[in-house]
């Protein structure tokens, strides 16, 4: 039986992994707001905890899993009027987009997209609730989160709230009782925008996922909520506050952050004009080599993107590729069934997922996998119930991280040629065997 650890955001320190529900996961993760395409930065989270939902499916999980799209913002609305059309246009528009990147990167769909739109009546009656217990309170159609109703304000992120006040600017809201105070409902003249008891406006950033939890949730609890370390704070802070207002529990029992991503060495920032997309990434190098970068580094440690990380997960991807295809070509050639191979040797790899999602130790025992099967492809007289073995290890493997590492049977044809070439080898025939190999490697096999 694996012991799953994970890092706890909320203790600060790495707590055993004990599910609300046996065998169930609950996984909630902040989306993008879609006004623009994905960068890079954005596929850290997606790579992270879509890694972590598959290693749970592996185990033996039932998980759930919720990413949402924040569909009304002022920026979508900047958008959609610079180019003359609606704010839903855009996010249908944008949506799409990052759907067809998250799909690119080999991340799985998720369970539920909830969208802000589609919870406008919910969120209305959450700040209704919220005023009702005197945690908010309505300035001129707009609504604000009390935050000295909560005790321990700052939990997640450490921040402390005499600091904060300290560097705050009281001048920025005159209305508002406390700097502090955050908008749960913003008023609005122009845009998108809904009749509430307050006014016409705009839910607050800070409300949309705690309304999406409670109704996606019947427990008002989650096992995981996660995102990128950006987040801590004031959103994920904000989102706590509310929550413990409302249903005295903060949230998720498991909070997980991600780190960041630097291009050549140097945070990604518009002021530096190092904002790479995704998608260009993606279609320069493909997914699973963006992947791998992401993948070479433990979750909360940074990444990386150089000439040079790219290059080493390009190789890595040619080698786990050719080793995976050359090996089916002799269980083929061979008459055996890939069906029948079981992973024999993937222990180590969860035993290290299991370690906090540690995926460069997991790759590790990729690689020591690989070595094992270049070892019997090469054999002259392979064991082949051995090689059939490690080839399942391999293909579960590629499947817990999410690397589309795959194979196509191959025609009679290109199975005959590889059936004369292992014969020339075994007969020391090398110029024979290499005339055969030349064309194998023409085709894509080797």
């Amino acid at each position: 039986m694996l012991n799953i650890k994970f890092y706890n955001s909320l203790s600060n320190s790495l707590e055993d992994f004990q599910t609300i529900e046996a065998h169930k996961v609950s996984i909630y993760i902040c989306g993008p707001t879609v006004y623009n395409y994905a960068h890079i930065g954005n596929m850290r989270p997606v790579v992270v905890f879509d890694t972590l939902r598959r290693f749970l499916m592996y185990v033996g999980y039932e998980v759930t899993y919720v990413s949402n799209y924040t569909d009304v913002d002022d920026k979508i609305i900047t958008v959609a009027k610079q180019e003359g059309k609606t704010e839903e246009e855009i996010a249908e528009f944008y949506i799409a987009a990052y759907e067809q990147t998250v799909k690119d990167i080999g991340a799985l769909p998720a369970s539920i997209t909830p969208r802000v739109t589609e919870y406008i009546d919910q969120i209305i009656t959450y700040v209704e609730n919220l005023i009702a217990l005197d945690a908010a309170y309505v300035v001129s159609g707009d609504v604000y989160f009390r935050v000295h109703k909560i005790k321990d304000y700052g939990v997640l992120s450490g921040i402390n709230v005499e600091d904060l006040l300290v560097g705050a600017r009281v001048e920025e809201n005159k209305y508002k009782e406390s700097p502090l105070d955050f908008a749960l409902w913003k008023k609005a003249d122009s845009g998108i925008r809904w009749n509430s008891p307050w006014g016409k406006g705009r839910p607050g950033w800070h409300t949309e996922c705690c309304v999406m939890v409670e109704n996606i949730f019947p427990q008002n609890y989650i096992d995981i909520h996660g995102g990128g370390y950006d987040l801590k704070f004031p959103h994920h802070e904000n989102e706590i506050a509310q929550s413990e207002a409302t249903n005295g529990n903060k949230i998720a029992k498991y909070w997980l952050h991600n780190a960041f991503i630097n291009i050549d060495n140097e945070k990604m920032s518009k002021s530096l004009g190092n904002v790479v997309y995704a998608k260009d990434i993606i279609a320069e190098h493909g997914g699973p080599v963006t992947r791998l970068v992401i993948l070479n580094a433990h979750y909360r440690q940074g990444v990386n993107f150089t000439e040079e990380t790219i290059a080493e997960a390009t190789q890595i991807i040619q080698r786990l590729q050719s080793a995976y295809k050359q090996a089916a070509l002799k269980l083929q050639a061979n008459k055996i069934r890939l069906s029948e191979g079981k992973p024999l040797f993937i222990n180590k790899f969860l035993e290290a997922l299991a370690d906090d999602l540690n995926t460069a130790n997991a790759l590790a025992e990729v690689f020591s996998v690989l070595k094992e099967l270049n070892s019997q492809i090469r054999a002259q007289e392979s064991d082949f119930n051995l090689l059939n073995n490690l080839f399942k290890t391999l293909t579960d493997m590629f499947y817990v991280l999410g690397l589309e590492i795959t194979y196509v049977p191959f025609d009679d044809e290109i199975v005959h040629l590889y059936g004369k070439y292992l014969k020339h080898r075994a007969d020391k025939e090398f110029a024979l065997s290499d005339e055969i190999r030349k064309v194998l490697n023409e085709k894509g096999v080797m």
